[in-house]
C-alpha cells in the first residue's frame, strides 16, 4: 500500500469506523463480564430471576453512564 492510499479520506473513515466498532465490542465484553460476575451468583436456569434481571439492567446502565462520563471528562481535558 502506498502513502497516497493511507491519506485517502474514505480509507481513514473506514479505519475510524472499525476502531469505534472494536471499542464498542470491547466495552460490551467488559460490561457483560462485570455484570455477570456481580449479578449471577448461582447456576443460571432457562431464564433469569427477577432479581438477576433487575441487577443486570442496573449494572449495565451504571456501566454505560460511567463510560459516557469518562469519555466526556477526557474530551474536556483536550
Amino acid at each position: 500500500m502506498d502513502a497516497s492510499a493511507l491519506s485517502n479520506p474514505q480509507l481513514q473513515q473506514l479505519i475510524n469506523q472499525e476502531k469505534e466498532r472494536a471499542m464498542a465490542n470491547e466495552m460490551i465484553a467488559k460490561l457483560t463480564s462485570a455484570c455477570w460476575d456481580k449479578c449471577i451468583t448461582g447456576t443460571p436456569g432457562s431464564k433469569f430471576s427477577s432479581g438477576e434481571s433487575s441487577c443486570l439492567s442496573n449494572c449495565a446502565q451504571r456501566y454505560m453512564d460511567m463510560s459516557i462520563m469518562i469519555v466526556k471528562r477526557f474530551q474536556s481535558m483536550q
